[in-house]
């Protein structure tokens, strides 16, 4: 596949060629068509705007991806790069290779905003950070957007709260803020994953922002050095879009609970002891809360892992799943865990999801 022209061959007449062999869609047909949309220019291009929803593969590494990124050859594909030129070589080359509905869109990305369709900014480039996460089905560049403007409130940076701000932060998530009033120990590096020796001492805030910003240096983090409380919750909580559950005792969770349900705000709620985990979501009005799942919780008496114990792989999979549910709930994408615990156990390698309903003498979130 290559778009360079023969010597002594005129441009002109091969690009006349192709079109006469290859299908062509205009801009507004393109739009709306529910087609994958294949940018197909070179990174420095990507920096000046890309189509909403659409797929970054450069030209050159179409070859070694389409598979990946387009695997079901009766997929609508429309091509597209800066006028529409290049973009006919590769609905050509597409087309030879078995895709049996791929068409180049004409005048390219040009001719798309000159018609007035929107360009938005390239998250994916240009270092390709985000290159596997923007071709997945619901992300793609608007999708990529979303997660960059996002803000997501981490409450706890120890074993659950070092893999959530870990994997947001590698997500491209905008903004996070980090809570907690503990100090790094030796004890606690088998299992909180943000955190490293040299850093023994450090209050886990710090650390876990440094560990954010090593990943990623592009997101912006609100350190909050101290213990949320019923006092002061509601305004922790304010004006996020998402909150995690990263804290290890239920007085916390019932705070954080409270706080969640009146400012309208997903708790994304985690929890392990020893080599089991779970996971949930609280969002009212949509589905049960945090009491309605515990009504008789109270924080006295829980065990803590410096009594019982934890794994720390175990720590490492929960906390990976509550950012999986952060993700799904700012893309809108997916059946997040609402109304359903989903029950990990480490030992037997199993997992149950069990559905709750919200209680009708709920005294956080009745009607």
């Amino acid at each position: 596949m290559s778009g360079r022209y023969a010597r002594g061959v005129d441009p002109h007449d091969i690009l006349e060629g192709l079109r006469a062999t290859v299908a062509e869609v205009t801009p507004a047909q393109a739009s709306g068509s529910g087609a994958l949309l294949l940018d197909i220019r070179e990174p420095f291009e990507f920096a000046t705007g890309v189509i909403p929803g659409a797929l970054l593969v450069p030209q050159d590494q179409v070859p070694a991806r389409i598979a990946e990124v387009a695997p079901d050859f009766d997929r609508r594909i429309v091509v597209y790069c800066a006028t529409g030129k290049r973009s006919l070589f590769v609905t050509k080359w597409l087309g030879e290779r078995g895709y049996t509905d791929v068409a180049s869109m004409a005048g390219g990305i040009v001719a798309w905003g000159a018609e007035g369709h929107p360009v938005a900014p390239a998250t994916a480039a240009p270092d390709g950070r985000y290159a596997r996460q923007v071709m997945l089905p619901g992300v793609g560049e608007a999708g990529q957007q979303r997660l960059a403007s996002a803000r997501v409130l981490v409450v706890g940076a120890g074993g659950l709260g070092s893999p959530v701000v870990l994997y947001l932060a590698g997500a491209g998530v905008g903004t996070l803020g980090i809570v907690d009033d503990d100090a790094v120990e030796v004890t606690n590096l088998h299992r909180q994953v943000a955190h490293t020796t040299p850093r023994v001492g450090m209050s886990k805030v710090r650390s876990a922002a440094l560990a954010v910003s090593d990943l990623n240096p592009d997101v912006l983090i609100e350190e909050y050095q101290g213990r949320l409380t019923d006092e002061n919750a509601a305004d922790l909580v304010a004006g996020w879009d998402v909150v995690v559950d990263a804290t290890d005792d239920a007085a916390a969770c019932l705070a954080l609970n409270a706080a969640s349900v009146s400012r309208g705000v997903p708790l994304v709620h985690g929890s392990v002891y020893r080599w089991e985990g779970r996971v949930t979501v609280f969002s009212p009005p949509d589905g049960p809360c945090y009491r309605c799942l515990f009504p008789d919780a109270s924080g006295a008496g829980d065990p803590v892992c410096a009594d019982a114990g934890v794994s720390g792989p175990v720590v490492g999979v929960v906390g990976a799943i509550q950012a999986t549910e952060v993700l799904k709930l700012l893309l809108g994408v997916g059946e997040p865990l609402v109304g359903r615990l989903l029950v990990y156990d480490g030992l037997a390698q199993e997992s149950t999801t069990l559905a709750y309903e919200r209680g009708p003498g709920c005294e956080v979130c009745a009607l």
